[in-house]
């Protein structure tokens, strides 16, 4: 059975789950629907055409469904999809899309949402990600699954970052991140692979050292990019990983209209992946 407290307020038209818990000053508008067993702790705002999946747990002065921060937005009933098992915390913030990006920001199961952070509107936000506090994506980004994001970073619009990537604190990203790499800096350059990650998703030492290898001849042998990729292309059969890097980069070159136009995040010049104190 549902727990709702006489404070909060919601419009006919809204669609609870079962054993729901909507907390002291909660507000539902008429399109919001909320799955089984989530609960509202107090204070948040949903509206907009936004569903919620079953289990996630969001905190107070959380505002999800919000029109889209586009001066295009002309009030279309346009989306926001949060799957299940997220925890949100304290005053994030998630928009619904626009027309032109697709109409739906999509995110995905499992998420941890630090306080501050922000969802922007036609981002697609995968699976198990973690967003530390104040983590903050433009419009039309696409974060891949167990990715994290460090505090006080800032995603720039259109930019997409492949799964089981990290992105330090403080951090300016403009371009594109391929899978596994880690990613720091006031002006983001990549300074090697996610090993702690890698080795959390059973990589053994023997995969690490294949992807290290190709990592490095792909951003720190001779010759320009494109012919550096084609190089290492045929290492796609080595494993599973450089496929999905390569096939990451190729997806990028496919694409038309701003998303094309923003660059592949590139190394730090200096040296290879291997750090002298890691043993993998």
């Amino acid at each position: 059975m549902s727990s709702i407290d006489p404070t909060a307020r919601i419009e006919d038209g809204a669609i609870l789950g079962d054993e729901v818990s909507i907390g002291p000053f909660c507000t539902i508008g008429p399109h919001v629907r909320i799955g089984a067993s989530t609960r509202l702790i107090s204070h948040v705002n949903v509206t907009g055409h936004t569903t919620i999946g079953d289990g996630c747990t969001i905190h107070p002065f959380v505002s999800l469904g919000g029109a889209p921060q586009s001066t295009g937005y002309k009030g279309e009933p346009t989306t926001l999809t949060i799957g299940s098992a997220c925890t949100i915390r304290e005053n994030v913030t998630m928009n619904t899309g626009t027309v032109g990006g697709g109409g739906i920001t999509r995110v995905g199961d499992r998420g941890f949402f630090m306080a501050g952070s922000h969802v922007g509107h036609d981002c697609i936000v995968g699976n198990d990600v973690i967003f530390a506090n104040a983590a903050t994506l433009g419009g039309h980004c696409e974060i891949g699954d167990f990715t994290f994001i460090g505090g006080m970073t800032v995603l720039q619009q259109f930019t997409r970052v492949g799964p089981q990537v990290m992105i330090g604190g403080m951090t300016g990203l403009r371009n594109h991140v391929i899978p596994y790499a880690l990613a720091n800096g006031i002006y983001a350059k990549l300074s090697g692979l996610n090993i702690v990650g890698m080795r959390r998703r059973k990589f053994t030492k023997e995969r690490l050292r294949i992807v290290r290898a190709f990592y490095d001849e792909l951003f720190y042998s001779a010759g320009p990019i494109a012919e550096r990729l084609e190089r290492v292309r045929p290492r796609t059969a080595d494993d599973p990983a450089i496929a999905e890097i390569v096939g990451f980069i190729d997806d990028i070159k496919g694409r038309g209209g701003r998303a094309q136009r923003v660059a592949l995040c590139m190394a730090r010049e200096g040296g290879a992946s291997v750090n002298e104190d890691d043993d993998a």
